[in-house]
């Protein structure tokens, strides 16, 4: 069977040291543990050998795994899998096979493989090369013990010359869900330089993180790590599962100067008169460079097609600008060498910066390495400020200084002698979301005003709504949202809230591109506008939850920092009732102050007869890391708001009380 079809049934390779079918009995005989665990409930694997090689050619993923399909869904899991394969990547069954009932039954003569191109990555930009694996196995049963070997192995194309010259290699300890009776891990340095490693959340009998050394390993040297009778300790609701990070020796600086003359060569080669004359002729017509820049953004993001094809990001080498331009296309790093080339047409100081929004908690971790990132962005500074910008996003708008803030922590700046940086936080200049909600009751009836302008991200994400979203779906989800924010679900939550709401309408009041502001006008007419207790009292109310920030109030974790991302917000709520109110309620009329290094919080009240006022205002420090010794006072003060009655609720006079005041008038 060829390679090239993307696998191969071949014996194991020498250095798996395999075990014979009779070992693989012996292996798989139940003992008190596996008794044990299986009468709970767990799964349980005999034996589980994973072992990891790395070459200069290549890199090889090897596991024998012998487990127990006790539950149907396990059954079914394994009958069939799908197995995705890169460019150059294959696949070499060693062994399918049952022990049922002691007996060893080889299963491979009931395998069926399939080979299909991986459609499922080929759209939305990406350029896939990839393969998929079908692989299903006929007759499996309930209490068969399932034994596989197989091996994947990854080999470098030219292209991908950054994963030639460096390893990259996280082993996480496995998953709490699986029991082992025996369980080996090994790492093997078949390469010419030198491994590093090192160990993060490994835990004493105590349960404390214990911190461990970098250690090496060179040519031919290996790590193992054995267990028997294995359950993984960590809690997965509080605890990092322990993780080992294995990279080839290198400093933040080395690997900067590594890549940043792949870069240099490009950008000092491209002059965007020479190839895109027609593009200068537009930029120069523009009145102001606020305008300009946003205009190179925009071009950027829409008018160049984002392909992504894993081996050209492992490669690193970015396509030549005239190329993008020409070709309408290409990867995260031709766009982002784009930009910046308009930019510095501009003599705006722009950067390529390296991110991994996906395991940005982990790098300040992570061994040096390139192949920690997997993302180009730019670095634009402008009237002194740091603004970052993905080239591969679309339909987003308005002026550098109001565009979607995105949200990381690390990055490393292409350039000499460079470092893994911790980017500056956030602090908006306006209110991300700056609401206007006013409810007037005369006779009996409500009349209800909402008018929200969204900025920043929020307004990109609230155009992509409106326009994905019928007008009925609309309405309903506003509907609901001031179902819960009137409490109306406290006293009619089996009502039909169309039964509520009447004559509502909904629209972008305004759209304002370039400062990049959506409003939304939502009116309503609301019937029994009144919030009625079991005792009979009534009350106006509106309580916005999103200001109460759970999750930080929630957070439990004993390893992790609190990313603090939150928006901007304001509120001015008005509530006017057509009977009196009690003025000195001690809710109505609290209100709150706080300062912190994270955020500020303002809610000033304007009680009148029979009316209140609420301006709230939320501005926090956004896209930073708050670390478990600081948090507790932070919550405190997100607690603070909670406790502070943080909307509005007014509470009408008894019927009683309004005789009695009448009388005061005669």
């Amino acid at each position: 069977m060829e390679v090239e079809q993307g696998y191969k049934i071949t014996p194991a390779p020498y250095w798996a040291e395999s075990l014979t079918d009779e070992e693989l009995i012996n292996y798989s005989k139940e003992s008190d543990f596996s008794q044990e665990q299986i009468e709970e409930g767990r799964d349980f694997c005999y034996l589980l050998n994973k072992y990891y090689v790395v070459d200069d050619q290549k890199n090889a993923d090897y596991a024998l795994m012998s487990y127990t399909l006790t539950q149907p869904e396990n059954l079914e899991r394994a009958s069939v899998n799908d197995m995705v394969l890169e460019e150059n990547e294959y696949y070499e069954i060693h062994r399918i096979a049952v022990i049922r009932e002691g007996e060893y039954i080889d299963k491979l003569p009931d395998t069926n493989i399939k080979i299909l191109d991986n459609e499922n990555n080929s759209n939305g930009g990406v350029i896939s090369k990839s393969k998929k694996i079908n692989i299903s196995i006929r007759d499996l049963r309930l209490y068969d013990i399932l034994i596989l070997e197989d091996t994947r192995v990854k080999v470098f194309t030219e292209k991908e010359f950054v994963r030639r010259d460096f390893v990259k290699h996280i082993y996480v300890t496995p998953d709490t869900y699986w029991a082992y009776g025996k369980y080996y891990y090994k790492f093997i340095n078949n390469r010419q330089k030198k491994v590093a490693y090192k160990k993060f959340f490994f835990r004493d009998e105590e349960g404390n993180v214990l911190e461990q050394p970098i250690e090496y390993l060179e040519q031919g040297a290996f790590f193992e790590f054995r267990k028997e009778n294995y359950i993984n300790p960590v809690d997965p609701n509080r605890e990092i599962f322990p993780f080992i990070d294995f990279a080839t020796e290198s400093n933040w600086k080395d690997l900067s100067n590594y890549i940043y003359p792949l870069y240099k060569d490009v950008l000092e080669q491209s002059d965007l008169k020479s190839f895109a004359p027609d593009l200068v002729e537009k930029l120069d017509k523009l009145a102001t460079l606020d305008e300009k820049i946003q205009f190179a953004i925009e071009y950027v993001q829409n008018n160049i097609y984002y392909t992504y094809n894993a081996d050209e990001m492992n490669g690193h080498k970015p396509q030549e600008p005239a190329v993008t331009y020409q070709n309408k296309q290409g990867d995260c790093k031709a766009k982002c060498v784009l930009l910046k080339t308009i930019l510095d047409y501009l003599s705006v100081p722009a950067s390529v910066v390296l991110v991994n929004y996906n395991a940005d908690f982990y790098l300040k971790y992570y061994l040096p390495s390139l192949l920690s990132f997997n993302h180009v962005i730019v670095k634009i500074h402008y009237q002194g400020q740091d603004y970052f910008v993905d080239a591969t996003s679309r339909n987003e708008f308005g002026r550098l200084q109001k565009r979607t803030v995105l949200s990381f922590c690390h990055y490393m700046e292409i350039g000499q002698d460079k470092e893994l940086t911790v980017r500056t936080p956030t602090r908006f200049e306006y209110p991300c979301i700056d609401e206007h909600i006013k409810l007037t009751v005369e006779n009996g009836e409500g009349k209800l005003v909402l008018q929200t302008v969204y900025r920043y991200n929020r307004a990109n994400n609230m155009r992509n709504y409106f326009k994905q979203t019928n007008k009925k779906e609309l309405i309903d989800g506003w509907n609901r949202f001031l179902f819960y924010n009137l409490n109306y679900v406290n006293d009619r939550s089996e009502q039909d809230i169309r039964e509520i709401f009447k004559d509502v309408a909904i629209k972008i009041e305004k759209d304002d591109k370039v400062e990049n502001e959506v409003t939304i006008l939502y009116t309503a007419t609301i019937l029994k506008p009144y919030f009625t207790s079991k005792e009979g009292r009534e009350f106006l109310m509106y309580f916005d939850h999103s200001v109460l920030k759970k999750d930080i109030i929630e957070f439990r974790h004993k390893d992790s920092s609190y990313w603090h991302n939150y928006d901007s917000e304001r509120y001015v709520i008005e509530l006017y009732a057509d009977k009196p109110i009690d003025t000195k309620e001690k809710y109505t009329i609290q209100e709150l102050e706080l300062t912190n290094d994270y955020f500020t919080y303002s809610s000033k009240k304007y009680i009148e007869k029979t009316s209140g006022k609420v301006e709230i205002s939320y501005n926090p420090l956004t896209n930073l890391e708050i670390t478990l010794d600081k948090i507790q006072p932070i919550k405190e003060d997100y607690h603070r708001i909670g406790d502070s009655n943080f909307g509005l609720g007014i509470d009408v006079l008894p019927q009683g009380i309004f005789s009695k005041i009448k009388s005061w008038f005669r």
